[in-house]
């Protein structure tokens, strides 16, 4: 990856899909998005920011910032904006995915993923968590995939399973509760 102007760690392409371009989130998109300028964060995406997302990613970008002062290098990994095309020249954000960081010392990524409730139930979050393992896997050898997921979020058991993850465990996250964890192996088969 080529270097990108000082603290901002490396330069991120947006991975695209059929529908979507998936744009990594900068230090100033998230700092826009944390202090609720949701102006500023439209400009630095190129697309219309919906006004639940900075809520909606409170404790991602108060993590996920501070993880970024002290290692920029990492930003290619976390977070990118969904943003859809509706119209030509008409584009708006209309969910979240990436991975929870680097691998950790297994070779496994974590993936994590929120779309818009306008949006759901079309395919956007299958498509777009399909194109982040595509990436991982095909960019940088990745191979394990970890997801964990609320037991009553039906919806996302529903989208892992199609994908080939499998329960391996359970674990409490300070903020969700109880969590399911799931691994999948990429490409599967």
């Amino acid at each position: 990856m080529a270097a990108e102007p000082a603290g901002e760690g490396p330069v991120v392409e947006p991975v695209r899909t059929a529908r979507l371009e998936l744009v990594s989130m900068t230090v100033p998109i998230m700092e826009a998005l944390a202090s609720g300028d949701l102006e500023a964060a439209a400009r630095e995406i190129g697309a219309a920011v919906p006004a639940w997302l900075p809520a909606q990613l409170d404790d991602f970008l108060q993590y996920r910032l501070a993880q970024l002062a002290v290692d920029p290098s990492i930003r290619g990994w976390l977070g990118r904006a969904m943003v859809l095309e509706e119209k030509p020249g008409q584009r708006r954000v209309i969910g979240s995915v990436g991975f929870h960081g680097p691998p950790d010392e297994a070779g496994r990524l974590e993936i994590g993923y929120s779309v818009d409730p306008e949006f759901r139930r079309r395919g956007y979050a299958i498509e777009a968590v399909r194109a982040m393992l595509d990436w991982a896997s095909k960019r940088y050898g990745v191979g394990r995939f970890l997801a964990s997921v609320a037991p009553d979020n039906e919806p996302s058991l529903g989208l892992i399973r199609q994908l080939g993850f499998r329960r391996v465990g359970e674990q409490l996250d300070p903020i969700d509760g109880l969590e399911y964890v799931f691994e999948a192996t990429w490409p599967p088969g």
